[in-house]
């Protein structure tokens, strides 16, 4: 999409990092477009996952994930609008770390589009360890970053919060509710919750609020507000590419004929008839307003949830095991477990925990879904043939505690490496 047009100077953040002696020696690969978390494009072709030549490293900053989990690079920087860091960390089985919204400057890093408000991308580095991830962060905090871009708040790494070791309050969830996990998905999730509760700290069950409707109506309705007008201008412009092609396939539709067939749809596959509607767009200036507002309304209610719930910190499911090709863009909604947190701009991070077991793939066997429909038969396949594949899990904190979000990665890598002794 930006072919022939190389960028002029570096942007911010690799300015910051050259300055303190970093030496970046290779741009890799992303999927056409970005929005879509496999990694393959018409000019570069497929990235294959280190651990696997079977299968996707994801995406979008899959060439990074693949590169770093093959031991090719220490530490490298990718964007984030829906886990294109934190999902190729989970299928390369490295770590990644999606700050909050506006705590990395953004200026000189290209976008699929600007404009679009809702759901916000950042920008975020992608290691083997999490020290490495926070030495990135601290390494990027600094006077020299809030010069050059004094948009972004001047708040440096506070080492102090990353450091301490006081017991935790942390929510869990196994399932979203709206997608079933995989076996090893949630074992990971179950098997972290045993280690942090041996170690003292507190953990509760927590379900995200109203997650069909933020799928449909913030998270896809947001992305997808000019009904992906801007998206298919820009793809007219070159070949597209195979692991796109069934996610736009229903781009290209008129508004009339989504209408019609999210309305013949509802009886029989309910999820894919809401989302064929949010694939609208807003339709209006006003409806867009009113979009925007809602999805502060849902950050502040979830920050509402949160102090409820006393919680401090989250653990929570990311996709994986790695996918079969082809198959990441026939299946979005899977996505919301790492795209809710760019909605609510709070701070997540992957960390691996785990491998795909054979009792995983004899439970996989089983597997039917929550809706038990095309999606959910489509993820099965998705994901088989796993075994010995990384299995992850995610930690989330609330806005600007991004050093509490990596001390509580550091706190599962810990565990998790002192389980094994």
């Amino acid at each position: 999409m930006n072919l022939e047009q190389p960028a002029q100077q570096d942007c911010v953040l690799v300015e910051v990092l050259k300055r303190q002696g970093a030496i970046p020696f290779v741009k890799t690969n992303v999927p056409q477009s970005l929005l879509n978390y496999d990694c393959s494009n018409p000019i570069y072709g497929q990235t294959l996952n280190p651990q696997n030549l079977q299968k996707t490293p994801g995406g979008s900053s899959g060439g990074e994930g693949a590169l770093i989990g093959g031991g090719g690079s220490l530490l490298g920087l990718g964007t984030d609008i829906g886990g294109s860091i934190r999902i190729p960390a989970s299928f390369c089985g490295i770590c990644g770390f999606k700050p909050t919204a506006g705590r990395l400057s953004l200026q000189g890093v290209t976008p699929t589009f600007r404009g679009q408000k809702s759901v916000l991308a950042s920008p975020g580095p992608m290691a083997k360890d999490v020290d490495s991830l926070a030495l990135c962060m601290q390494a990027l905090l600094c006077n020299h970053m809030f010069t050059l871009d004094p948009t972004v708040p001047p708040i440096p790494f506070n080492v102090q919060v990353y450091k301490t070791s006081k017991p935790l309050r942390i929510g869990y969830l196994e399932t979203d509710g709206f997608s079933q996990p995989s076996p090893s998905m949630a074992r990971g999730i179950r098997e972290v919750k045993a280690l942090l509760e041996q170690a003292g700290h507190t953990l509760v069950p927590y379900t995200p609020p109203k997650i069909s409707y933020v799928i449909s109506e913030l998270l896809v309705r947001g992305i997808l507000a000019d009904g992906g007008t801007t998206l298919l201008k820009k793809l007219e412009e070159g070949p597209l590419d195979r692991c796109l092609r069934d996610q736009v396939l229903f781009y290209y539709l008129p508004n009339w004929l989504k209408k019609t067939l999210s309305f013949l749809l509802k009886p029989v596959f309910p999820r894919m008839s809401t989302i064929l509607s949010a694939m609208c767009g807003v339709g209006s200036v006003p409806d867009l307003w009113k979009q925007h507002a809602a999805v502060e309304d849902y950050i502040h209610e979830t920050i509402a949830d949160w102090r409820r719930c006393n919680i401090d910190v989250l653990l929570c499911p990311v996709i994986g095991p790695a996918y079969n090709f082809f198959y990441c863009s026939k299946l979005f909604t899977v996505v919301a477990y790492t795209m809710l947190y760019n909605l609510l701009t709070f701070p997540a991070g992957v960390v691996p925990v785990s491998t795909v077991t054979a009792e995983d793939e004899e439970e996989l066997r089983h597997f039917k879904g929550i809706y038990q429909d095309p999606w959910d038969r489509l993820f099965k396949q998705a994901v088989s043939g796993g075994e010995g594949l990384p299995v992850a899990v995610q930690c989330v904190a609330l806005p600007w505690q991004d050093e509490l979000c990596l001390n509580f990665m550091k706190e599962v890598e810990q565990l998790v490496k002192q389980s094994r002794m």
